[in-house]
């Protein structure tokens, strides 16, 4: 009788067996798991710092997890089963999302490089490398408008065209296709003195103004044998009314390209 007990006992547990594997067939024990890196190079304008969260978990460098000025990490972790990432950057003190990122599985190594300062964000700076200079003495530009119609309000929502002048008038280049989130075509020319251009803003493709009834210019320095990215911004005046466009960030100043 007690070896029919044992002789049962053992043919339950051989069944509960079997189908617990047929479980485990759709869940298994252990996940794929590959290393992961994310390149971070950003640099944070503002007093304020910054903080960088990968799936909630605050990335450090050193000892510390907020950051102003330059940001250099590579980041590294572990992908499981290809799932994707969660990256927020918050201003630590308000935390107030300024920016965040869906990073996919799908690759090894991801980057994100970014600048920021006060109602400015520009992404994917290290995408666009500067231009390449092709004769001695010369000065270059590729330009973006990140906010564009900020403060204009035009209405216009194409790309630009920047007509580029020396002081004289005389015409040195275009730079074209200038965009909110992509940098214009290169445009090279002899420097000169003084190191003073004017840039006529205008409807891409046209010599129409981007702002009905105003001719909109900005004044740039040029450098010789110097190649720049610039920064184009919106400005208000203190009744909030578009008063400008500043043209003084150059990103060259502040990543390795």
């Amino acid at each position: 009788m007690k070896n029919k007990i044992v002789k049962a006992l053992f043919s339950l547990m051989a069944i509960l067996f079997l189908g617990s594997c047929a479980n485990d067939e759709l869940v298994p024990y252990y996940q794929e798991q590959k290393p992961g890196k994310l390149v971070i190079r950003g640099y944070n304008a503002r007093a304020d710092s910054i903080q960088i969260a990968v799936n909630g978990k605050v990335v450090k460098i050193g000892n510390k997890n907020a950051f102003v000025k330059n940001i250099v990490k590579d980041y590294d972790f572990v992908i499981y089963e290809n799932q994707p990432k969660n990256v927020v950057i918050t201003n630590k003190r308000s935390k107030e999302i300024l920016h965040s990122y869906h990073i996919t599985g799908g690759k090894s190594i991801d980057t994100i490089s970014f600048y920021h300062k006060k109602d400015l964000w520009v992404d994917k700076v290290l995408s666009t490398k500067p231009g390449v200079l092709t004769k001695s003495g010369n000065t270059g530009f590729k330009f973006i408008f990140p906010t564009l119609n900020k403060y204009s309000n035009s209405g216009y929502k194409g790309n630009l065209d920047g007509i580029i002048r020396k002081l004289d008038g005389q015409r040195v280049g275009i730079a074209k296709n200038i965009g909110k989130e992509q940098f214009s075509s290169f445009v090279e020319f002899p420097a000169s003195l003084p190191p003073i251009i004017k840039m006529e803003l205008v409807k891409q493709g046209t010599t129409e103004s981007y702002i009905a009834g105003k001719q909109v210019f900005v004044v740039i320095l040029m450098t010789q044998d110097k190649s720049r990215l610039i920064v184009l911004d919106e400005k208000k005046a203190d009744n909030g009314q578009f008063s400008g466009i500043d043209a003084t960030l150059n990103l060259v100043d502040f990543f390795d390209f």
